[in-house]
């Protein structure tokens, strides 16, 4: 009977201190809690101040900058951080609207045009800024082309070509010319607008996702070779509301509105690529469809990409008609 007492006290004994250890544990946490909730909202606050603060009076490039993303990001940049930006670009009229759209903001635009697609442009764009000691901190390449949906087939190596000069080296010529420049900055950054197409491929899009594929690969090894010394970004958005799409043939009311039902309009998207710089992000996915072509390329390529390429084909939209014709 001593023997069972002896144990009914030690434990009573035990789950005294495990009490009393239970209720010092609880304070002991809900003082971490309290302090790390205080510390959270401290650095969120500091890092957001810090994160505007590089962006802010910086001098930027920005290829495509006379619609769309590339537009929305050079008025962003102009309007909330007092950026200088130089856009480029082809269409002079659609360079002077953006002018006059940003009424009393216009002194912090100028445009050059010219093809990014042509290496002697760059150079000759190097020059112009060395004569007039113009010293860029950002390069944003934006300028793209969307070729119209069909079998690898049925593209002529010219239009091959083209698709390639555009999306991919023209990217290669502005960072091999304008990154001795950049590097003189003290918050050098290039970021590169791949598309979701350089996340999971689909049929009819060989030679699109092919560029952007290319560039997001070239990113990705700038990204390492330039670490410490350089921002370098990737941007991937799913499809957007802008006329990227003008390249298509189909004109159908039916096309359109199911690609309207999966696009991100270009305010929001802006928006987000924004997010991105402002916070550094080595890769942004952004667009309902992007999030899950990212997460099917990454989980199962083979048969996401096959997914993908039945929703086309049983919607039987005109737009991907040259893609599964027998």
């Amino acid at each position: 009977m001593r023997f069972v007492k002896d144990i009914f006290t030690k434990v009573h004994v035990f789950s005294i201190l495990f009490e009393y250890l239970s209720y010092f544990a609880g304070l002991l946490l809900k003082k971490m809690s309290i302090c790390f909730t205080i510390y959270r909202i401290y650095f969120k606050r500091t890092r957001c101040t810090m994160d505007k603060i590089w962006l802010n009076n910086k001098t930027v490039v920005i290829t495509g900058a006379s619609g769309g993303m590339g537009k929305g990001i050079a008025e962003k940049l102009i309007k909330e951080h007092g950026c200088t930006v130089i856009g480029i670009a082809r269409s002079e009229e659609k360079m002077k609207k953006v002018v006059e759209e940003l009424g009393p903001d216009a002194d912090k635009f100028s445009y050059q045009l010219f093809d990014v697609s042509v290496e002697k442009n760059w150079t000759d764009f190097v020059d112009y800024l060395k004569e007039n000691g113009i010293k860029p901190d950002i390069l944003i390449n934006n300028a793209g082309i969307l070729p119209k949906f069909d079998r690898f087939q049925n593209y002529t190596v010219d239009y091959i070509e083209k698709a390639m000069n555009i999306n991919f080296y023209s990217a290669v010529y502005s960072i091999h010319a304008l990154l001795p420049i950049l590097l003189e900055s003290p918050t050098p950054a290039i970021i590169n607008v791949c598309s979701s197409a350089a996340l999971m491929t689909l049929a009819g899009t060989s030679v699109y996702s092919a560029s952007k594929s290319a560039l997001k690969s070239l990113t990705e090894a700038l990204r390492e070779e330039l670490r410490g010394k350089c921002y370098v970004g990737i941007i991937c958005p799913g499809f957007t509301k802008t006329d990227i799409f003008r390249n298509q043939e189909s004109s159908d009311d039916k096309a359109q509105k199911a690609l309207n039902m999966v696009s991100t309009s270009c305010d929001r998207m802006v928006k987000m690529i924004m997010r991105d710089v402002r916070h550094k992000r080595s890769l942004g996915v952004h667009g309902f469809d992007a999030g899950f072509m990212n997460y099917f390329g990454r989980i199962t390529p083979v048969q996401g990409g096959r997914l993908f390429s039945n929703v086309m084909k049983i919607s039987h939209l005109p737009l991907f008609d040259p893609v599964f014709k027998d």
